[in-house]
């Protein structure tokens, strides 16, 4: 009760504090000529400060399992491990929307107290943009999904928590995501302050370029932790599906590249400013759009929250007042954006990277269009589809073929001109090499399409030609070829797992084998124990390989107890060259078992090569390379 209390109250005076600071900040922008007091730092510490105090307390209550609390009689339950207990916190639409809250107060007092360098009245803009966001939010949690809400009497037990939630990866999922969502309202509001003063130039963009970085890196670690998660506590066996929430993961990510590699241009030669406004204000905006479609209920995922119309109402109104406010400002103040209008030639970094930003925005608009789509024709025509794989294979991987050779080719152009026609002799006779080595793999495996031929040779001319780069360039721009570097081999790896993948599927009980190609799948026996807050079946098989050795899988099929849920785990042999995955469902009043078998080449290096990525992204914010 006292920690309910607590954590109310917190809130609704951060609730108050969102004014106080709004209006203070109001009145220091007609005062230009004091200096910034204390006293505004101070309230935009203690609005992090309550909303921490909010949040602690809700910890408090979900460890003491207090399920007077109508948010922690949902989502746990005594028999519950204290991780999950714990984690239970963010597993759910109230309590995530108090972390998400967190981060944003939090991430509003490290900009004002690391922005000094700024002008005051830049500052002032964008507490003040910050301050509506954060207003937004507050409010939509007190007045919808406020976390503090009792039930009398008090249940003796909860409700428990998604059993497919109740894994590591997915515990430390969403903070990580969401620090790479929430960091994009500085960007947006810093992008709109830097807007009404006529400051979006070179200094900004070196400024914000942190920024931008942080946001980035969270979020691609992010979406590598679900993918994973995804792979083999779903029992997909694949790392990606398209999932609609996989792609409002997806969409930001999407506009935060273009964004960097704008910003990388603005602060070297001060082109592409209008570009690079349009973008911060995009990559937020897909952030809230992805917050409004997995809280509204509208989409059907197992990622999503909630279903409530009334708090999909809300987030969509807000929603259209920040697409709104932008609009008006950007259109108000587009006249300050002076830039020269001096042009750079087909053939140079720049033009380079605003092609590779327009297939980005295509491949972006793609992925908007395959997830919203069905909501739109169902709300029309009451008529239901599934938009999949095939839809964005089939629009995405042909423009997926210059895309990676204009990344190939960008890194060895010069600013605004490069006139060296060698090099580019060079550079096409490398691709021409690259296309008859993709031929010849495929023709060995027999599977030679052109489609696939021409990705796989524009992605083995990224791959050899960013190699090429460290060992020509060593650690000058060393950043860009560890990340260019990972994303290569992250589509030589998609590829090559799409091409050499095998699956079979087959109902079996106890005693029964069956042949896969040159393996041999026998059921040996079942085994049954007990977990935490779990009943386990435990399929205990013997794979053969063409090799005639023996190796043991152990799948399992848990039975949870509140909820009263059963959940497949997925047993996978991993190497570095390929994954052997197996998988079980109960059929047949579980005489029988549904056995789906899985070889996936190279899945680890997926995994490794995303890795790579945002190690290239935490190289560039340590040296701050240019």
């Amino acid at each position: 009760m006292t920690f309910n209390f607590i954590g109310n109250y917190s809130v609704i005076i951060s609730l108050f504090l969102s004014f106080a600071i709004f209006f203070r900040t109001i009145f220091r922008l007609k005062n230009l000529n004091e200096l910034i007091k204390i006293d505004l730092k101070k309230l935009i510490f203690f609005q992090f400060f309550f909303i921490l105090v909010s949040f602690i307390c809700l910890l408090i209550l979900f460890i003491n399992s207090e399920f007077s609390n109508i948010t922690v009689y949902y989502n746990s339950h005594t028999t519950k491990p204290f991780f999950y207990k714990v984690s239970g916190l963010w597993g759910n639409h109230e309590g995530s929307l108090l972390l998400w809250l967190l981060i944003l107060t939090l991430i509003n007092f490290l900009y004002f107290s690391k922005s000094y360098n700024r002008s005051t009245k830049e500052r002032l803009l964008t507490v003040i943009f910050q301050q509506i966001i954060i207003f937004g939010f507050t409010a939509f949690l007190i007045f919808t999904s406020n976390p503090f809400n009792e039930i009398f009497p008090s249940p003796k037990e909860g409700l428990g928590l998604n059993p497919i939630l109740q894994d590591p990866l997915l515990a430390i999922h969403p903070p990580i995501l969401y620090l790479g969502y929430v960091s994009t309202s500085i960007i947006f509001s810093s992008a709109l302050s830097s807007l009404v003063m006529g400051n979006v130039n070179s200094k900004w963009a070196s400024h914000i370029k942190n920024w931008i970085l942080c946001s980035w890196i969270f979020l691609t670690g992010g979406i590598l932790l679900g993918s994973i998660w995804a792979y083999y506590e779903l029992g997909w066996g694949g790392f990606w599906f398209w999932d609609p929430v996989e792609n409002i993961s997806l969409m930001p990510w999407i506009s935060l590249t273009a964004l960097l590699h704008c910003i990388l241009v603005l602060e070297k030669r001060s082109s592409l400013g209008s570009w690079s406004i349009i973008l911060c204000i995009s990559t937020f905006t897909l952030s809230v759009c992805g917050t409004f479609l997995v809280r509204s209920g509208i989409l059907n995922s197992v990622h999503t929250f909630a279903n409530d119309p009334e708090r999909g109402l809300y987030i969509l109104i807000f929603l259209f007042f920040i697409i709104f406010l932008s609009l008006i400002l950007y259109f108000f103040y587009e006249d300050k954006l002076n830039f020269s209008n001096k042009s750079f030639g087909l053939i140079t970094k720049e033009s380079h990277i605003l092609i590779n930003n327009w297939f980005l925005m295509y491949f972006l608009s793609v992925i908007l269009i395959g997830t919203i789509y069905p909501i739109f024709l169902e709300v029309i025509s009451n008529q239901r589809i599934s938009v999949g794989p095939p839809f964005f294979n089939k629009l995405i991987i042909p423009f997926l073929i210059p895309f990676l050779i204009f990344m190939s080719l960008g890194p060895n152009l010069g600013w605004l001109s490069s006139k060296k026609i060698e090099k580019k002799i060079i550079l096409l006779t490398f691709f021409i090499i690259n296309l008859f080595l993709s031929f010849f793999i495929l023709k060995i495996i027999g599977k030679v399409k052109l489609l696939t031929l021409l990705l796989l040779a524009a992605n083995f001319y990224l791959f050899f030609t960013t190699v090429k780069d460290f060992l020509k360039k060593g650690y000058k721009n060393f950043s860009q070829t560890v990340s260019h570097l990972g994303f290569s081999l992250l589509i030589l790896s998609i590829i090559l797992n799409a091409i050499f993948s095998k699956e079979i599927i087959a109902n079996l009980k106890v005693g029964e084998g069956l042949s896969f190609e040159n393996n041999q799948i026998i059921f040996k026996k079942i085994e049954t124990s007990s977990g935490p807050n779990f009943e386990k079946i435990v399929g205990v098989f013997i794979i053969k390989d063409k090799k005639k050795i023996d190796t043991k899988f152990m799948p399992e099929v848990r039975i949870y107890n509140q909820p009263e849920v059963i959940t497949s785990e997925a047993f996978i042999k991993t190497s570095i060259f390929k994954d052997r995955f197996l998988v079980i469902n109960p059929v047949k009043d579980k005489t029988y078992f549904n056995v789906r078998y899985q070889e996936k080449p190279l899945m680890v290096w997926i995994w490794i090569s995303t890795i790579l990525i945002i190690i290239g992204g935490c190289i560039n914010f340590l040296r701050n390379e240019k």
